[in-house]
């Protein structure tokens, strides 16, 4: 198992492309040498960071402290001008459920107000899960589905899709919108 600093300079070592056959790989199941899980984790976070026109200062997959006990495992974080984003990605063969999203939503109330939280699903996510990210205000929980995710890597461009998504939800209290649309409601 490689440790998380292994993980890092591996995932630190794509590009574009590269990312874009990781997630080829991905959606074929788990790619060689990434355990469950942890190759979404690192891609999502490594598109940020190398996002050509708004490249975010982020932090890659890393556990939370409180009074010397480890109480979060946080999948990334995400800063751009203006936005900060805590990261959690899922890598299941079937669409999330509510638990993930209530999971998240209690760490965005653990921290500042204006943090949001962007939810990363491999598939997509079930109706109940997608009613909840409704009524998640004003903790904000942005979800992202495979789609989303295929849309960011093609365009080779993930900041200006998140401002999208976000202003879609301060705008219209849309959580899920879907990038495939690209049109304003």
């Amino acid at each position: 198992m490689a440790s998380p600093t292994e993980l890092e300079a591996k995932v630190k070592a794509l590009d574009w492309s590269g990312l874009r056959t990781l997630w080829a790989a991905i959606q074929a199941g788990t790619p060689s040498g990434w355990e469950g899980g942890e190759a979404l984790e690192y891609l999502v976070i490594r598109a940020f960071e190398i996002d050509p026109d708004e490249p975010a200062t982020v932090r890659y997959p890393y556990e939370v402290s409180l009074f010397g006990e480890k109480v979060e495992e946080i999948d990334g974080a995400v800063h751009l001008c203006g936005l900060s984003c805590l990261v959690e990605s899922k890598d299941l063969g079937k669409n999330v459920a509510i638990s993930p999203i209530v999971k998240m939503r209690s760490q965005l109330l653990r921290r500042p107000s204006g943090l949001v939280g962007l939810m990363f699903s491999k598939r997509g996510f079930t109706k109940p899960a997608i009613y909840l990210a409704h009524f998640t205000m004003p903790q904000a929980v942005l979800l992202w589905s495979g789609f989303d995710l295929q849309v960011a890597l093609t365009e080779g461009r993930i900041s200006s899709l998140l401002r999208l998504k976000h202003r879609i939800c301060c705008e219209h209290g849309i959580p899920d919108y879907d990038l495939r649309e690209r049109m304003i409601p």
